[in-house]
């Protein structure tokens, strides 16, 4: 298991995130994976602010600000995708200059989650080679 994330900010005692997966709130985004990585990119900054102000009022936010905000952006497929819109309190993101497609979908953040997010892939890019 990996070390736990530090963090501190200048004069500021370091706190140790929690040791365990449940004792912390997290935000999920997900992202299709038929989308471009450049509008990809965009639609993660969109929704993670998008989330922020569509829940910003709820315990739940109030509690994933006093903690270091996890979020976990995945790549997910169209089906994926459906699935997930099933799950209450979220946001779907669509980009206007792919003729208002559904791009992102971002879950208002919990301790909880459904089953099928233990399944989703993180979304992570492999770096070009020269």
């Amino acid at each position: 298991m990996a070390a736990p994330l530090q963090i501190a900010s200048v004069g500021a005692p370091v706190a140790s995130a929690p040791q365990r997966p449940f004792d912390f709130m997290k935000m999920y985004i997900l992202v299709r994976d038929d989308i471009p990585l450049g509008f990809a990119m965009v639609a993660v900054a969109h929704a993670s602010l998008a989330g922020y102000l569509k829940f910003r009022d709820t315990p739940e936010v109030a509690r994933w600000l006093d903690g270091p905000f996890f979020k976990a952006v995945c790549k997910v497929n169209a089906t994926e995708f459906d699935n997930a819109k099933q799950v209450a309190d979220h946001v779907v993101l669509t980009e206007s200059a792919l003729d208002g497609r559904e791009v992102a979908i971002v879950f208002k953040p919990r301790e909880e989650w459904p089953k099928m997010f233990k399944f989703l892939r993180l979304y992570r890019e492999a770096p070009a080679i020269a």
